[in-house]
């Protein structure tokens, strides 16, 4: 017994709409006699006549005609799921949930969150700012899908997997003698008010890891708790301090200059998920647009230079 097909189905309800087959053919764009053919094979495999032909008119046969009604509500649903698969497309009706560390949210997650939306106009994002020790019981508990860090998180619940390396930089106040320099030793940094964030910290710890290197335990001025507080400590004249680039990606800063590190310092971004966890085309999609912007943040060759201070705007 013949089974009708979907193209089947647009066919005829195409003839029973246009009430001839030129006119089912510009319906569907294709040429008439394709149309024609498809017809007469429906009805022969059926062996149900489907349409009368009254006065050069297809007019829907009378024992066809509880056909036509299933095959108008088919038709019907196919539209609906045609909407539905559009609607997914944009976003719509659809929630992206997931997190950042504060040095990652502040720009990177902004500028990757515009490609997100370009591509995903509808899409409803919310987007989370945690400290580490928050990580496990936001994806334990599945608030969200992914969480952007700083370091790797050590629970075998989790997975985290490096998406981008960054670089650690000085930051100076305007006018800091040492911002006339092109590069900043941290033999030169614990000369001054050292600013920075907990050591006993992982985000701490790692800009501390210049210092440790050359053989220099830091010591504080004052300490901070997130990359922000710092930033905006050093550029209210109350010391110097060592900061990693993605919490400082913008073009133009005032108050502060970049300068890269006579030794040379990195950190690495990690997205962190829960291990097993299946995740959203939107969440995929979102993680390879922060490595796109990772990738064009590391990309740059310099920051401030000391001409750019000159003719910088305000």
């Amino acid at each position: 017994m013949s089974e009708l097909t979907l193209r089947q189905i647009e066919v005829i309800r195409a003839v029973m709409m246009a009430g001839t087959i030129q006119g089912a053919a510009k319906l569907l764009h294709v040429s008439p006699p394709g149309i024609s053919r498809l017809v007469r094979h429906t009805e022969e495999s059926l062996g149900v006549r489907l349409f009368q032909r009254k006065a050069g008119l297809f007019v829907p046969s009378s024992e066809a005609h509880s056909i036509f009604e299933i095959v108008h509500q088919v038709y019907r649903q196919v539209e609906n799921l045609n909407a539905a698969v559009s609607s997914l497309q944009k976003g719509e009706d659809v929630r992206l949930s997931f997190a950042s560390a504060p040095s990652i949210g502040q720009f990177v997650a902004a500028r990757t969150l515009r490609r997100v939306r370009q591509r995903f106009p509808d899409l409803f994002i919310d987007l989370n700012i945690l400290k580490i020790e928050e990580t496990l019981d936001f994806l334990l508990l599945e608030r969200g899908e992914f969480v952007l860090m700083s370091s790797a998180i050590d629970n075998a619940a989790l997975v985290s997997r490096p998406l981008a390396k960054g670089r650690i930089l000085a930051i100076v106040p305007d006018g800091h003698p040492l911002a006339l320099k092109e590069a900043i030793s941290v033999h030169d940094l614990v000369k001054e008010r050292l600013i920075g964030v907990d050591l006993t910290d992982p985000y701490g710890a790692t800009l501390a890891q210049p210092f440790r290197d050359a053989g220099i335990e830091p010591r504080y001025n004052i300490r901070g708790r997130f990359a922000q507080t710092v930033v905006s400590l050093v550029r209210h004249g109350l010391g110097v301090a060592v900061i990693d680039e993605f919490s400082v990606a913008e073009v133009f800063f005032s108050g502060f200059v970049r300068r890269p590190l006579v030794e040379a310092a990195s950190i690495t971004a990690y997205v962190v998920s829960k291990q097993g966890r299946q995740m959203s085309s939107f969440a995929d999609y979102t993680i390879a647009a922060f490595k796109a912007e990772f990738d064009e943040t590391t990309a740059r060759t310099n920051w401030d230079t000391i001409g750019e201070l000159r003719t910088r705007p305000e």
